[in-house]
């Protein structure tokens, strides 16, 4: 049994089996979940887990190496803007609808239960070497 780090079981696998260059989105419970990308739902209820709580849990698994949100998040939701200005310094910012249409990409969607808007982004995994 693990003792740290993803503990739910499905998340974990799921991640273990990402490669360079894989999508993995991370979205609040409004964003439409595209059908083909395996989807891990962690949403509980409204606010849990959190945006915050969730990608700060990937981050600490993931290599990445580039991540792409929706520019409405700047004017929507500053406190998730903030968090994705200080993980991503060089963050990709487009159209909510042009986010949507690459999330259709992503060989991963994990939805947390954040319910403020714009609380999404599409990481795209790097190596650690």
């Amino acid at each position: 049994m693990k003792k740290a780090g993803i503990l739910n079981r499905h998340l974990a696998g799921a991640l273990a089996e990402l490669g360079h260059g894989d999508g993995v989105l991370v979205c609040d419970v409004g964003m439409p979940v595209p059908s083909g990308p395996r989807v891990v739902d962690l949403a509980f209820r409204s606010g849990v887990p959190s945006f915050a709580e969730v990608l700060d849990g990937l981050l600490d698994e993931l290599v990445v190496e580039g991540a792409t949100a929706a520019a409405e998040v700047r004017d929507a939701n500053a406190e998730a803007a903030a968090l994705l200005d200080g993980h991503f310094p060089g963050l990709e910012l487009v159209p909510h609808a042009r986010l949507k249409e690459l999330s259709a990409g992503a060989r991963l969607v994990v939805r947390t239960g954040e319910a403020r808007p714009y609380a999404n982004v599409l990481l795209r995994c790097g190596v650690f070497f």
